[in-house]
């Protein structure tokens, strides 16, 4: 059984835009998942990443480069 290795695309302390991000590449067929890093108690520490497979990694990357453009 072979596993697809997953590459951190975006990185932030805030929970809100991992889920935006998330939510765009989402609508665009991309298989994406949240990695929480933050820590519970003090959450000023650690991030929110958004991983997509080895595979999908250019195409969710131009897809961030495009809603980074367009904004």
């Amino acid at each position: 059984m072979s596993q697809t290795p997953w590459v951190c695309i975006y990185k932030t302390n805030n929970r809100f835009e991992a889920e935006a991000v998330k939510g765009n590449l989402d609508s665009a067929d991309i298989t994406c998942v949240i990695l929480n890093k933050q820590d519970s108690s003090y959450l000023a520490f650690g991030y929110v990443e958004v991983h997509v497979p080895k595979d999908q990694e250019e195409q969710a990357k131009l897809i961030l480069n495009n809603e980074i453009n367009l904004n």
